[in-house]
Order: structure tokens, then sequence, then C-alpha cells
């Protein structure tokens, strides 16, 4: 499955309800999984972001559509990015003319 790096930035509303944000966190990696992903960490980090997560998921839209419903609770921003491991970066280059 391809793999997603999301960088979270708290709300003014995120930053008022701290205190729930780890029962949201486990709420939203349940709705991960019931949409067929799997979270592979959520890390609280300093510095611009507040959380980065990682995941993988079975496609961009699913991806996408967990994002935006993330989103749309209003605690968090989010910055969405697929990755790819080093083994389909070097097959990625070997298709380079």
């Amino acid at each position: 499955m391809p793999t997603y790096i999301c960088l979270h930035k708290l709300t003014d509303q995120g930053i008022k309800n701290i205190k729930d944000a780890p029962q949201r966190i486990e709420e939203d990696i349940k709705a991960a999984e019931a949409a067929g992903g799997k979270v592979l960490g959520v890390y609280t980090v300093l510095g611009e972001y507040d959380f980065v997560s990682i995941g993988e998921f079975p496609n961009d839209e699913t991806a996408l559509t967990l994002g935006l419903a993330l989103g749309a609770q209003g605690n968090v921003r989010t910055t969405s990015l697929k990755a790819f491991t080093k083994e389909e970066f070097a097959e990625i280059v070997k298709k380079l003319p």
C-alpha cells in the first residue's frame, strides 16, 4: 500500500481542546483502519507542526478522504505528503532517459 506522511497544525479550537487530543487520535486511527488503512505512527513534535502521522492507505482517494474528514473536525489543519520508499525511488530513477 502507498505510504503517506501527514503534518498537522493545531487550530485555535484544537489547542483549546488539547486534553481531548489523545482520544481523538485513537478515534482517527480506528477510522483509518475502517477505511482499509493502517496508521504506522503518530508523533507529537516540536517546531512548525504539532503532530506528524505516517500511514498506509489503499490509494490517494482514501488518504484524501480521511485527511478532509480530519480537517473538517476543526482541530487541526493538515499537509499530506505521498511517500516513496528507496526501492520505489530507485525504480522511478531507472525510467529516466
